[in-house]
């Protein structure tokens, strides 16, 4: 099991996502994505995310987005999505879901 610090960059194994730590979970976690564990480490030779040619983009509202912050309700966990891929990463078999944007104050 990878250690899931705040700060640490996390990769999958099955596709392209790539996502920061922004909020470390409370309790350890068995961070997946695309059914395969997230790791710190390079993606292996022959795999989606390390070939030549980059895995075809997920279709809209598909897959983890792009500067989109993802976040499991039990753990804590926070996670912002630097590469965008086409799965979601998971917490313990739970797909994190999408944060939703802070209203702003009315400025009237």
């Amino acid at each position: 099991m990878t250690e899931i610090a705040a700060g640490k960059r996390l990769r999958s194994q099955a596709c392209g996502t790539e996502v920061i730590v922004v909020r470390a979970p409370d309790q350890p976690v068995e961070l997946t994505c695309g059914g395969s564990p997230m790791t710190a480490e390079p993606a292996a030779a022959g795999t989606p995310a390390a070939a030549g040619t980059p895995a075809p983009p997920p279709a809209p509202g598909e897959g983890a987005q792009l500067g989109k912050r993802y976040v499991d309700e039990p753990t804590g966990l926070e996670l912002l999505c630097t590469k965008p891929g086409s799965a979601v990463p998971a917490a313990d078999g739970r797909e994190l879901t999408l944060k939703a944007a802070k209203p702003l104050p009315a400025s009237d």
